[in-house]
């Protein structure tokens, strides 16, 4: 499968999202794909808040049967979730168990007015109903279980896709 640049996704999703994000509009990110997608959306949206970044590793529905996370990551929230209209951002969107767990943390902070999703690939195959407000690619097909997308950030900082045998 011939996957599309990672960086020309990122633009795409910023244009989705530009006529609707608002001064006081914040992005909140799922480690790691997801900060890294924020920082760069934030970054070409020209928001004024920095990113909050979120690990759900405690928050997921599987934890008792997958475990921790070998490398949890701290979850930071450098702005008031209260009252904020606020978009959780991930790099691909698939079983929905990651969204929703972000939305389990995220009300831990406060009640945001609204919350949007904005993913830079949907892959299909939900367990929940879940969908994104913004997204820079859907996949024509889901793919099989035993692939995994994966966004990744190079030395120079350049984000790239990859598909890896799970």
């Amino acid at each position: 499968m011939q996957l599309p640049d990672a960086e020309t996704l990122c633009r795409q999703l910023a244009a989705q999202m530009r006529p609707h994000v608002t001064p006081d509009t914040v992005l909140v990110g799922i480690h790691t794909g997801g900060v890294w997608l924020a920082e760069r959306l934030q970054q070409e949206l020209g928001l004024s808040h920095p990113p909050g970044a979120i690990d759900v590793s405690f928050y997921r529905d599987d934890y008792g049967a997958r475990g921790l996370h070998p490398q949890p990551q701290r979850t930071e929230i450098p702005f008031a979730v209260e009252g904020a209209p606020v978009i959780i951002v991930d790099d691909v969107l698939y079983t929905g168990r990651t969204t929703r767990a972000a939305l389990n943390e995220l009300f831990d902070f406060g009640r945001p007015a609204r919350v949007e999703l904005a993913v830079l690939v949907d892959r299909g195959d939900r367990e929940l109903p879940i969908a994104a407000r913004y997204c820079a690619l859907t996949l024509p097909e889901p793919l099989p279980a035993s692939q995994n997308l994966q966004l990744e950030r190079e030395e120079d900082g350049t984000l790239t896709l990859r598909l890896i045998d799970a």
